[in-house]
């Protein structure tokens, strides 16, 4: 770890679909770390940007509003603030995922949102979860991390978290839904979804979210000591 920092910075990154968010979140709590889902920043702005109007395929456009945009997390609630807009119960909805699937891949939003989440981990004492934190946010992270599962694993689970919150959609639409979003995720020029080099591997469809935790957070403690 750098000097000056309060703790170390821990990347997970991977595909949707694979636990990253509990995972993260449950590794922080433990860990007594801050826990940021840069994900829910690409929701925040595609939703933001798409109530005021804003051309979803025009760079000119998102880089204006992103211009003027000031993104809140309230690290104690876990609430996302858009020009001080609570958006946080719209965030895990489809459309919010297929939004952000679409304006992640514009320089200008990506520009705007890895500046913010660098300011944010530039303390140290944080587990950041995303699809590019240990490549291009934060390269030299303490510890990186990439969670994967199959295709078939990752439907299922989304299909299960859909139907816990009342949302009735087919388990094909689902499956098509993610294709989409990786390719998407992995094809674009600016930041695609890929394993950085130095990142621990795990594949979340042969573990519990708990022997997950349970890993990274032992990683973790050998290397605060």
């Amino acid at each position: 770890m750098g000097s000056g920092k309060r703790g170390p910075v821990i990347a997970i990154d991977g595909p949707g679909g694979v636990g990253k968010t509990t995972v993260s979140r449950l590794v922080a709590e433990r860990l007594s770390l801050r826990y940021i889902n840069t994900g829910s920043m690409y929701r925040i702005i595609a939703l933001g940007a798409s109530d005021s109007g804003v051309d979803l395929s025009s760079d000119a456009a998102l880089g204006s509003f992103c211009a003027k945009a000031i993104v809140t997390v309230d690290e104690k609630t876990g609430h996302f603030l858009l020009n001080s807009v609570d958006y946080t119960g719209r965030l895990r909805t489809e459309e919010a995922g297929t939004l952000a699937s679409v304006v992640s891949a514009r320089t200008p939003v990506r520009d705007f949102l890895v500046s913010l989440q660098r300011f944010l981990g530039a303390e140290g004492g944080v587990v950041m979860e995303g699809r590019d934190i240990g490549t291009v946010v934060f390269p030299d992270a303490d510890l990186k991390f990439f969670l994967d599962a199959s295709h078939e694993v990752r439907a299922a689970r989304r299909h299960l978290e859909l139907a816990a919150n009342d949302r009735q959609v087919s388990h094909g639409e689902i499956s098509r839904e993610l294709t989409e979003r990786d390719r998407r995720d992995t094809e674009r020029e600016n930041s695609p979804l890929k394993q950085a080099d130095d990142a621990i591997y795990i594949d979340t469809g042969l573990f519990s979210i708990e022997e997950v935790v349970d890993m990274i957070s032992k990683k973790a403690k050998e290397l605060i000591g």
